[in-house]
């Protein structure tokens, strides 16, 4: 029979280690393989982003598009295929239309745009000989010959950038026929896909993941079209502020601001920078500032009134986690990790809460028992 003294004997390892080391190392060893994973995770997703990219897309315009496309099908003589196929047709056909517009104002207005940076150039050489700042000639000359220089130093640089475009332009090509046709079967057949992937795991986790995921589903839709209105609201206003203002390039600046709104935070204040810029070339520092009033208003309705209300409601995120998430995946992946850093966050965020009970159900839908439900067919 084994004494108490006999179990804790000198020679066992764990009298010569104070728990709270050995509590200390349990989980040093566990989050270096927690972060060895996400390394390799985001290395694969870097190596496959040609991929990975256009399937992501698929799945946020899958999500966006799913309501419209299921409600053509329970309403008219169309089947779940044919109604998927009209409303993605429909949605290309409104963003080529768009896209369209705005190429043709770029290509009439260039010429009128070049005389107009010219003009307000000289504006601006002018504001600051006499202004506030009263740069001399010789200054003014001296600055324009260092970002001479500079441009000269980065030709190389340059040079391959536009080497490259035409490889870009490429995969962006292809990349964009593959998120079409994944969009296509995402509407058309998304529950067949994924009921594919559940029952490859055990059948005890069928269920489980199944409604986990379905509400990382539900949060991802809110979070499309939620920020399809916000994107919105915010191209409008600033669109109309550039229109009253009289500057050039409505259309385009009026998209630039949609697309880059759907990224949280840096997208609005990038494309609102783009609209401060050219009135400051066009039409000088006076409208420039109106130009930086409307922006800034435009986007404190956003942060106050849209956000919270809005975007606080459809994915139940804290702000902080927002802007974290939009750092990181910026960091770690580029405009691409930004792009996607929330929708994920807020994917997650409902699978956990699910799995920790924490989210009892959906909006208008009871708590499922875990024992009947089952995954589609």
């Amino acid at each position: 029979m084994t004494t108490p003294h006999e179990t804790s004997s000198p020679h066992s390892n764990d009298v010569h280690v104070p728990r709270p080391l050995a509590v200390a190392a349990a989980w040093s060893w566990r989050l270096l393989v927690i972060l060895a994973a996400a390394a390799l995770l985001v290395t694969a997703l870097r190596t496959a982003s040609l991929i990975v990219v256009p399937l992501a897309v698929a799945a946020l315009f899958t999500a966006l598009l799913a309501p419209a496309a299921l409600w053509l099908a329970a309403r008219t003589p169309l089947s779940r295929g044919l109604s998927s196929l009209v409303v993605l047709l429909g949605a290309f056909a409104v963003v080529l239309a768009l896209g369209t517009a705005a190429a043709a104002q770029l290509a009439s207005g260039a010429g009128s745009m070049r005389t107009s940076a010219e003009e307000g150039f000289a504006k601006i050489t002018e504001w600051l000989r006499t202004g506030p700042l009263q740069l001399s000639s010789a200054q003014l000359a001296d600055y324009l010959d260092k970002a001479r220089e500079s441009l000269k130093a980065n030709s190389s640089m340059l040079t391959s950038g536009a080497l490259s475009v035409g490889t870009s332009a490429g995969h962006f090509l292809a990349g964009m026929l593959i998120c079409l046709i994944a969009t296509y079967f995402f509407l058309a057949e998304g529950e067949r896909i994924w009921a594919f992937f559940v029952r490859m795991l055990p059948r005890p986790a069928q269920t489980p993941t199944h409604e986990a995921f379905r509400r990382g589903w539900t949060s991802l839709g809110h979070y499309a079209r939620t920020q399809v209105v916000v994107a919105g609201v915010d191209a409008i206003g600033i669109g109309l502020g550039a229109l009253i203002l009289g500057l050039p390039f409505v259309i385009p600046l009026t998209l630039l601001v949609f697309l880059s709104s759907f990224i949280p935070i840096v997208g609005a204040i990038l494309s609102g920078a783009v609209a401060v810029l050219i009135a400051l070339l066009v039409k000088g520092p006076t409208v420039a500032l109106l130009m930086l009033g409307v922006v800034l208003l435009v986007q404190q309705v956003e942060t106050h009134v849209l956000q919270p209300f809005l975007m606080g409601r459809a994915v139940a995120l804290h702000p902080l986690a927002v802007i974290a998430a939009v750092a990181l995946g910026s960091f770690l992946l580029g405009i691409v990790g930004a792009l996607f850093a929330v929708p994920v966050l807020a994917v997650a965020n409902s699978v956990i809460r699910y799995y920790f009970r924490q989210e009892p159900e959906l909006e208008g839908e009871p708590e499922p028992d875990p024992t009947e439900v089952t995954v589609p067919e």
